[in-house]
């Protein structure tokens, strides 16, 4: 973020219209020098704080007046305004992304623009930073509901500041139901190989993905599964896709009562997924629930694990998941390794062109 400020010209005492009477003293024209010169280091370190340090902090500046228009604009933008610019046929697909994570959001979205979606897509910032450098690319695709978490570092899985830039997700997607749109999660750490639309079919509540790496028989129920050792399903909240249905926003505003209830400590370092789970498990039998296939939709503990069953699913794969690994570096390469990283040489077919 830049911060543009407007200055008036300085003038010394030299150039003055109205010189110093004569019959003022000299210690007074020095006082006068020296505190000219204070003055002008005093704005110079000023400048160098407002133009320096706080375009990294990701904070907008205090100043709003000096602000270029364009900034103030996208931080008057609101969830509302921007879901009904980006959907299309009542849908949109949404990711919430901070600025370390830029790289993995333009290779998400190099992967949907091949399927041709990319243009329903918004991206819910979680610092000033990523919400003006996407808009600056792509107008209107970016919005910032406040207050924007800390989200300068790229958090670990586990840690505090993870939980809570997962813990914002289902107060997003409540208000876009709440809205009337159709709305679909994904998370950016994820690649498209195929149109996922197609594969959800018929009217339910919410759609879903299963986070277990066990193989599951082609054409397997798509039921909620059973419960698992600690009592509830192991259920991605990575993919989620949601009709505006009274049994959807049901699961939502469980969701938000569970993670209210399990807050993240040191001694129990939860994230969103287990409070998802417990809310799925608690309104299945009000909720219209779908499970996904697995050979459409593989977790990264099968797909990037077992290549017996890669092989053996050749062709059926819609979207991959780079988890069950952490860390920022360990995914790139991951991603790198089985040619699914495309930001390096296809940077021209992310609507953010090459960041």
């Amino acid at each position: 973020m830049s911060t543009f400020l407007h200055q008036r010209p300085l003038y010394s005492p030299l150039s003055d219209p109205d010189p110093l009477s004569p019959r003022q003293s000299s210690s007074s024209q020095r006082q006068i020098s020296l505190f000219s010169r204070t003055g002008l280091i005093a704005l110079l370190s000023l400048l160098l704080i407002l133009g320096v340090i706080l375009p990294w902090t990701g904070t907008p500046s205090i100043f709003s007046a000096t602000k270029p228009a364009s900034l103030t604009k996208w931080q008057q933008y609101t969830l509302s305004q921007a879901v009904s610019f980006v959907a299309k046929n009542k849908t949109v697909i949404v990711c919430a992304v901070s600025q370390p994570y830029l790289p993995f959001l333009s290779n998400w979205l190099i992967s949907i623009s091949r399927q041709k979606h990319q243009d329903k897509v918004l991206v819910i910032a979680e610092d000033y930073a990523t919400l003006y450098k996407v808009n600056e690319k792509w107008p209107g695709h970016a919005v910032l509901v406040p207050p924007a978490p800390d989200s300068q570092t790229a958090h670990k899985f586990g840690s505090q500041g993870f939980f809570n830039f997962t813990s914002r997700r289902p107060r997003h997607l409540l208000h876009i139901l709440e809205l009337g749109y159709n709305v679909m999660y994904n998370d950016v750490d994820m690649v498209w190989l195929q149109d996922p639309f197609p594969y959800l079919e018929g009217n339910h509540d919410v759609y879903f993905t299963d986070d277990m790496a066990a193989v599951k028989p082609l054409g397997h129920s798509h039921d909620l599964p059973p419960p698992g050792k600690k009592g509830r399903t192991y259920i991605c909240s990575c993919m989620i896709f949601m009709h505006p249905t009274d049994g959807a926003k049901l699961v939502l505003k469980k969701w938000i009562e569970e993670l209210q209830a399990q807050p993240w400590s040191k001694t129990k370092k939860s994230n969103d997924q287990p409070a998802f789970n417990w809310a799925l498990n608690k309104t299945a039998g009000q909720v219209d629930l779908y499970l996904l296939p697995q050979a459409a939709f593989p977790t990264g503990g099968l797909y990037f694990k077992n290549q017996t069953w890669v092989q053996e699913t050749k062709g059926k794969h819609v979207i991959i998941h780079n988890n069950y690994i952490t860390g920022f570096e360990k995914k790139i390469k991951r991603f790198h390794d089985y040619g699914l990283w495309l930001v390096d040489g296809h940077a021209s077919e992310s609507p953010l062109g090459k960041l």
